[in-house]
């Protein structure tokens, strides 16, 4: 009567390890205890899963992310549109970190930025003038910006301005400098110095006049397409900024200005596959930021990351009000010649991508992803799945074609996250920790579960 028992396993392998030893069949259950098992988050958890105004809150901000619409719709020096930008003023990536605590490269990212202001005249004196106290340091996302791994912007660079036309709100992203050594893996030589000046000096005035009489361009649409051709629009935009050129090039035709100036700063975006990067950033970020303030909502605006702390922001609590863990390490490809000893820990502003539902979420429509941050198609097939699982709803604007075209998983719900136990992907670039080294590798990583504990607990 016991032949055709079947054995299953819930918990702890070693039981099934010892059912095999005896050449006993038992398939394995992955389970774990919610929350750890701790018992004070689990009743925190019970209460507000009780609460049926939390479900009407996050139906709302879930509605706003999928109502907004992002625009870009001029460029400018962070100084004349950044909230609260002053000439010395420096804001960075991730949550709130004093200059001293900083990483490697976001310290060398900010004396680079110190040096191009003409606050200071080489390393030293700009690591003396950013431990004086006469420098404020402040995070990007406090300020209506965002800034891929350092996130370095200082008052002279230039910004993307994102529109949210359906709320009105704005959002700021520098302008993506390419890959090597460039500011946001932390160099700061001459090479990259020259770089931002001309950024400052030579690409803004022409991209300033092309986007003017473009009228803007939408970005939502743009990042819809780059995903139905296998960008996921953090870490591959390779189709999204060829879509972006291709719809500037009239306005560049059109603009009055010098034609070398025109060529040199279509060959800059054409040459960096990444320019999308930071407007993508932009996107996801007016259209988050219009989903904050609903108040009892649990659905998560901001992860962020300053290559200490991992920090997330929630719509029902402050804007000022960060959620932190240790920052992780990101389990990926390295470049040849590097190890793990080499890398710093998660790092930047980007993760504002997957909070949105594109970038980890999307991988499902990027298999050529893998080939970057490592694994293999089922896993970006596994991830976009998964996140079904601690969302809100599903985007009706940004589609995956692998799934039949099912909208992105949106909307990241902290009560979810801690009942399933499932986190977040993220995929990103991997930083030397040394400043000046630049990019390492890229791969994947989770947050910390203890930020989604702390905002439960403060819920």
């Amino acid at each position: 009567m016991f032949e055709d028992l079947k054995f299953l396993n819930v918990g702890a392998p070693l039981f099934r390890a010892e059912l095999e030893k005896q050449h006993v069949d038992c398939a394995q259950v992955d389970w774990k205890p919610v929350a750890g098992g701790n018992q004070k988050v689990i009743a925190a958890l019970d209460r507000l899963l009780e609460q049926p105004e939390r479900e009407a809150a996050n139906a709302e901000a879930a509605a706003r992310i999928k109502r907004s619409r992002a625009v870009w719709v001029g460029m400018d020096l962070a100084l004349n549109v950044v909230p609260g930008m002053t000439a010395a003023t420096i804001l960075h990536s991730g949550p709130p970190i004093a200059y001293e605590n900083m990483c490697g490269p976001m310290q060398g990212a900010v004396q680079g930025a110190l040096i191009y202001e003409g606050l200071a005249e080489d390393v030293e004196s700009a690591d003396a003038l950013a431990r004086s106290g006469q420098i404020t340091f402040s995070p990007c996302h406090e300020h209506s910006c965002v800034g891929p791994m350092a996130g370095v912007i200082s008052a002279s660079m230039p910004v993307h301005i994102v529109e949210n036309t359906t709320y009105g709100n704005r959002s700021f992203a520098n302008v993506n400098e390419g890959l090597g050594k460039v500011l946001r893996f932390g160099a700061n030589s001459a090479e990259v110095l020259d770089r931002l000046r001309y950024i400052q000096n030579g690409f803004f005035p022409v991209m300033r006049e092309v986007i003017r009489l473009s009228g803007g361009m939408d970005l939502k649409n743009l990042t819809s397409q780059g995903l139905s051709m296998g960008d996921e629009c953090h870490n591959r935009n390779k189709a999204t900024t060829a879509l972006l050129l291709r719809d500037l090039l009239p306005y560049f035709m059109k603009a009055d200005v010098p034609q070398q100036d025109k060529d040199r700063a279509m060959l800059f975006i054409r040459d960096n596959e990444h320019y999308y990067l930071n407007l993508s950033m932009a996107a996801c970020k007016c259209t988050l930021d219009a989903a904050h303030g609903v108040p009892g909502s649990t659905i998560v605006t901001t992860m962020a990351r300053n290559g200490v702390e991992f920090g997330i922001r929630v719509s029902g609590m402050p804007a000022d009000q960060w959620f932190t863990g240790p920052a992780q390490r990101v389990e990926g490809l390295l470049f040849p010649g590097y190890t793990e000893e080499d890398e710093a820990l998660d790092l930047g502003d980007s993760a504002i991508t997957e909070t949105c539902g594109i970038g980890g979420f999307a991988m499902a429509a990027s298999p050529a992803i893998v080939q970057f941050v490592g694994g293999c198609v089922s896993d970006a097939l596994h991830y976009s799945e998964q996140m079904y699982e601690i969302t809100q709803t599903e985007s009706d604007s940004f589609f995956l074609p692998p799934l039949d075209f099912r909208g992105s998983a949106t909307g990241i719900d902290v009560c979810k996250v801690i009942a399933s136990g499932i986190l977040p992907v993220i995929n990103t670039g991997i930083a030397h920790k040394k400043a000046g080294v630049g990019q390492v590798g890229a791969g994947i990583v989770h947050p910390p579960l203890e930020c989604f504990e702390k905002a439960l607990l403060e819920f």
